[in-house]
């Protein structure tokens, strides 16, 4: 149906050589399947998607109240659009990560992290977080690791202590993490490049970068994060942001004006929509129903 290539082995094999390469990989956020084809026809190197993400679309603020099964239907909608490595925010964990480990796995997905934060969990850029003792943590990451069946699905063990106990109990926290077995760390809101570097120091695995507007982390550019050492770099929630905001402009002047003859410039046309959803390549021969072309269509 998506004409896709790939199978998940395929893509998750893919995507472990290219973490050894030591490329640094850049993943932007996909809030629906249609950006997940955008940023894959654009050139980018894997699709993320975010936790956050998922409860802002649904209407929710980021504080653990989507469920598995609405994280994973998602997940795997998006994940089966492209041919790239996808990796997922599974939060906590659902209450179960060798159940949740199994499932997003099963639904085709490339990796996905999970944090340190307690259930009840708000967005890691916000303030007042609490987290579960590293030993707790620890066992996450085991039973993560127990639970997959493909070596290649990634393991990434995200902490959020920096705002919560301090730089140096975060150090402490990922070289637990890293000998129970993550195989890629994710620092949440490092301040700067001094912090992003120190904990590049004495990490001994793959470190991914969350470079997320508006929030607690100094946004660096991907040569600084390369020079850093840094291997994959998320920007979770900007197709989000860029959509919404011009979502809510174009409403504003349509509600204003009383048409949208003046925001027509700033919309995805037709055409380049069709193009996109790769609407050709459902043509049936013989068959006047699908027997169509982007030609004649702005």
């Amino acid at each position: 149906m998506h004409f896709t290539k790939k199978k998940a082995l395929e893509k998750r094999s893919d995507f472990i050589k290219s973490l050894k390469t030591g490329k640094l990989l850049r993943f932007p956020g996909a809030y629906n399947p249609l950006c997940a084809k955008l940023i894959a026809e654009i050139g980018f190197d894997g699709v993320y998607i975010s936790g956050g993400v998922m409860s802002n679309d649904l209407g929710l603020p980021d504080i653990g109240l989507t469920t598995l099964e609405q994280v994973s239907y998602r997940s795997a909608q998006i994940t089966r659009v492209t041919d790239l490595p996808t990796i997922v925010d599974v939060d906590t964990g659902f209450k179960g990560c060798k159940n949740t480990i199994s499932t997003f796995e099963a639904k085709g997905l490339a990796g996905c992290h999970i944090e340190d934060q307690i259930e009840q969990k708000r967005c890691g850029h916000l303030d007042n977080k609490e987290l579960i003792s590293k030993e707790e943590m620890v066992k996450k990451i085991k039973d993560s690791v127990n639970a997959r069946k493909d070596k290649n699905f990634l393991i990434i063990a995200r902490t959020d202590a920096n705002t919560v106990e301090g730089f140096e109990k975060t150090i402490d926290r990922i070289k637990a993490y890293e000998d129970a077995g993550a195989d890629m760390i994710f620092p949440e809101a490092m301040k700067d490049e001094k912090e992003f570097e120190k904990v590049r120091k004495i990490s001994k695995g793959y470190l991914l970068a969350n470079m997320t507007e508006f929030g607690k982390s100094k946004l660096l550019n991907k040569s600084e994060l390369e020079k850093l050492g840094y291997n994959l770099i998320i920007y979770p929630v900007t197709t989000q942001r860029l959509a919404m905001k011009s979502v809510e402009d174009g409403l504003k002047s349509i509600f204003k004006n009383g048409d949208q003859n003046n925001i027509l410039d700033k919309m995805q046309t037709r055409k380049r929509l069709y193009e996109l959803v790769e609407y050709e390549k459902y043509n049936t021969p013989d068959k006047k129903i699908t027997d169509f072309s982007t030609e004649g269509h702005e």
